[in-house]
């Protein structure tokens, strides 16, 4: 390829640069995880390239759980939980908080999105745990929701699980991103300097 056909491509990609360091860092994250950590969807010990890594899955499955469980609770009496991963409704349905429940990989594609991502590392020092925050809190509220939805309507956990919550989560991993991007990561603008 020319260089001059080159230069022509990065000027035609220059203003979607943030947008394609997004997409190919989700990715990337996205595959390595799926590739590399490997358990049963449906419980069971999670391994990283041979090694048993359940242990911290395990304590936020339990502790996810036993949250969603008082929330639910503060409003609702028809909730039992059964330690340490399950959550049961006197209709007879149950969820279970399993390890992909947890919100480590959403973390961990947020991680590498702003370890990719440009910006001063002296913010990214606060917004990284900042996004971290955001996803517990979304991952609460949404293992909630799809607990609150089996109860009656036990039908719709699939759309729920793995449709509308999947890509909300998605959407609010890039929403955070865009955050970054056009207000947070930005370097400040000095100002204009005017003529005396």
């Amino acid at each position: 390829m020319s260089e001059e056909k080159k230069h022509k491509i990065g000027e035609a990609t220059a203003p979607y640069k943030d947008v394609i360091l997004f997409v190919v860092a989700l990715l990337c994250a996205h595959f390595f995880w799926k590739f590399t950590v490997i358990a049963d969807e449906h419980g069971g010990p999670v391994f990283w390239f041979g090694m048993d890594i359940s242990k911290p899955f395990d304590v936020l499955s339990a502790h996810i759980a036993s949250v969603a469980y008082q929330l639910i609770h503060l409003s609702k009496d028809t909730i039992h939980y059964i330690e340490p991963y399950t959550l049961r409704f006197d209709t007879g349905y149950a969820v279970i908080i399993v390890w992909s429940c947890t919100g480590l990989k959403q973390s961990f594609i947020w991680l590498v999105i702003m370890l990719t991502a440009r910006g001063d590392w002296k913010r990214k020092l606060w917004f990284i745990p900042l996004g971290f925050v955001c996803i517990y809190l979304f991952n609460l509220l949404r293992v909630t929701a799809i607990a609150m939805v089996m109860e009656h309507h036990h039908e719709l956990f699939e759309l729920f699980h793995s449709y509308i919550f999947k890509y909300l989560f998605y959407f609010m991993l890039f929403m955070l991103w865009v955050w970054w991007t056009e207000r947070i990561g930005r370097p400040k603008s000095t100002p204009l300097e005017t003529d005396n």
